[in-house]
C-alpha cells in the first residue's frame, strides 16, 4: 500500500463481457497515506468495529479521468485501511468507503511474488483486483468483475508514477 503512493496517470482497458464491448479510460490519481487518528480513517475502522490502532497502513485515493465516449469526467474519493491478520500479516480485511453511503470490508493477500490481491464482494457479484510493480514507478492493475451468472467485465491498467505526495502527518 505504501509503495502506491503519489500522483499517477493510469491508462485502463475495459472488456464488458456480457456486451463485448471494450471501452478506453484516463485517470489522474492521487494517492496519500493517512494516520490511523485521521477522523475520516477512525470512522471508517468504527462502522466496521475494528480499533483504528490495527490499521496497518490508510490510504486515500482521489481520481478525476475520461472514459472513450462520454464526455462526463468521473471524479472521486475513496478511503482505504488495511488490517493485517495477526497470524498471517501478509493478508487481512481492507476497509473502503468508496463513497458517501457505501462501505465495504473485502479481503487483502500479498503473494510471495509481491502481487496484492483485493477481493470484495458486493452482494450477487465480486470484484477480484491485482496490483504489482513492473518497477517503482509503473504499476500495474487488473480486475475481474464476477456476477453471480459469470463473468461482468475484465480490465487492465498500467500506471505511472508522476511525482511522490508528502507523507501524512
Amino acid at each position: 500500500f505504501q509503495l502506491s503512493v503519489g500522483k499517477w496517470f493510469s491508462y485502463r482497458t475495459n472488456q464488458h463481457l456480457t456486451t463485448n464491448q471494450a471501452q478506453v479510460g484516463k485517470s489522474d490519481l492521487q494517492i496519500e497515506l493517512l494516520a490511523n487518528t485521521d477522523p475520516e480513517v477512525v470512522k471508517l475502522c468504527e462502522l466496521f468495529q475494528v480499533d483504528p490502532i490495527q490499521a496497518e497502513c490508510a490510504t486515500q485515493v482521489v481520481w478525476s479521468g475520461t472514459l472513450d465516449g462520454n464526455t462526463e469526467k468521473q471524479t472521486g474519493k475513496a478511503i482505504l485501511v488495511s488490517v493485517a491478520d495477526p497470524e498471517q500479516p501478509n493478508q487481512g480485511k481492507i476497509l473502503s468507503q468508496p463513497g458517501k453511503a457505501d462501505s465495504t470490508c473485502g479481503r487483502y493477500v500479498l503473494g510471495e511474488d509481491e502481487v496484492l490481491t483485493l477481493v470484495t464482494d458486493h452482494g450477487s457479484s465480486s470484484l477480484e483486483e491485482r496490483i504489482w510493480f513492473a518497477s517503482p514507478n509503473l504499476r500495474i492493475r487488473t480486475s475481474i468483475m464476477k456476477q453471480a451468472d459469470g463473468f461482468a467485465s475484465v480490465s487492465f491498467c498500467s500506471e505511472i508514477r508522476m511525482g511522490v505526495t508528502k507523507p501524512a502527518q
